[in-house]
């Protein structure tokens, strides 16, 4: 089998306004989303199957669908789509990841092997059935869930907004809500503290600045939430990138523990983390990974040193949500809930849109991912 035609779409989904039960306008320290724009990756071969994958835009999306059509295609057209690990080594380029480019049509690659396997992703990934870390004796008789529990994610709202969003996280079955934060930190502290109060305690909080703090106020964000007796599942990525040393220091001064996440986007970044002391749960993101075999190989960092793992959201339409779902339910290692805002979109290019229920997401069980594109769907939405 070999790769014929690899085709990008960029297409533009609208996010659910708030008055109407979605998260629109999603706040963060950056900015506001109301709507995202995808790019959709279609590849196809010489034995009639194709394989869909899904990126997040770099710069613009004509950019981003250029590299993939004119940079990445040529270089892997004729290969095998078994040869994911292959090919991915074959795409470097000096001066710049090329990983985050390629990632798309890696989990395009694994949807034709599952599709020509007859096997969903996960099953070929092999982990789903592993012993963790803390449990090392093997089960025999083990009763796998076919499902993955996801994080509730909210913007930056007032307090009492947000006490509303963590009683609908709670009573829709999350056991852990993500919010934005980064504009003011004593905002940030009077949101979480509300949202403990409002759900006495039952949810776990992870609070996200997106490097939004200095060190200093990072310190203070720690200490007044351990005052006021609520202790986070993670701070993530609270300063800025490539402050190892800084994020060591955090970690000392602080009992909230450290979950770097855009610090994880950067090649051997993840080990340098560790050996620094520089963080307690690792978050990483498939796409500047190079796809899902980038992840297996963070994923091994994280379990041989003891890290936590969870799995970061981008605003991702199913495609990608599919491929996130058979990755932490397929790989060793990840421990925590990935993040998920797909409850919120209006709607979406597959055939038959996830619904979250009881706080997860199920795991697709027909080959590869287990979802099926509408392409009138990518042509009504594509820009």
């Amino acid at each position: 089998m070999e790769i014929t035609d690899v085709e990008a779409y960029a297409v533009n989904m609208n996010v659910i306004d708030l008055e109407d039960g979605g998260l629109s306008p999603y706040v963060t320290n950056h900015g506001a989303v109301e709507d995202v724009d995808r790019i959709l990756v279609k590849v196809d071969t010489d034995e009639g199957i194709s394989g869909w994958g899904e990126m997040r835009v770099f710069l613009s999306p004509e950019t981003t669908v250029t590299i993939i059509e004119d940079g990445v295609a040529p270089i892997i057209e004729g290969h095998s789509p078994f040869e994911v690990e292959s090919l991915r080594r074959l795409l470097f380029i000096e001066y710049t990841n090329i990983d985050m480019f390629f990632s798309a049509v890696e989990i395009a690659c694994w949807d034709i092997v599952g599709k020509s396997l007859e096997k969903p992703i996960y099953e070929l990934l092999g982990g789903w059935t592993a012993p963790g870390v803390t449990t090392r004796q093997i089960e025999q008789d083990y009763d796998y869930e076919q499902r993955v529990d996801v994080a509730y994610c909210v913007g930056i709202l007032s307090p009492e907004e947000s006490r509303a969003h963590a009683r609908k996280a709670l009573e829709g079955g999350h056991s852990v809500l993500k919010t934005k934060a980064g504009r003011d930190w004593k905002a940030d502290v009077d949101r979480i503290i509300a949202m403990d109060d409002e759900v006495d305690g039952a949810l776990e909080f992870r609070l996200d600045p997106n490097q939004g703090w200095r060190l200093d106020e990072a310190v203070r964000v720690g200490a007044a939430l351990s005052d006021a007796g609520v202790y986070l599942q993670y701070l993530e990525q609270p300063i800025r990138v490539d402050s190892h040393e800084s994020l060591a220091r955090l970690r000392e001064r602080t009992c909230q523990p450290i979950g770097p996440n855009e610090d994880t986007y950067i090649a051997h970044n993840l080990q340098n983390l560790i050996e620094s002391g520089a963080l307690d749960v690792a978050v990483v993101d498939m796409t500047p990974a190079g796809g899902i075999s980038g992840v297996r190989q963070l994923a091994a960092i994280a379990e041989d040193a003891g890290v936590p793992l969870a799995h970061h959201c981008a605003f991702d339409l199913g495609i990608r949500t599919a491929a996130i779902v058979h990755t932490v339910s397929g790989v060793p290692g990840f421990t925590l809930p990935p993040d998920s805002v797909y409850y919120a979109w209006e709607d979406d290019v597959i055939e038959d849109p996830f619904t979250v229920e009881d706080g997860a997401l199920p795991v697709p069980q027909e080959p590869g991912l287990g979802v099926s594109v509408d392409e009138q769907k990518v042509a009504e939405y594509e820009i």
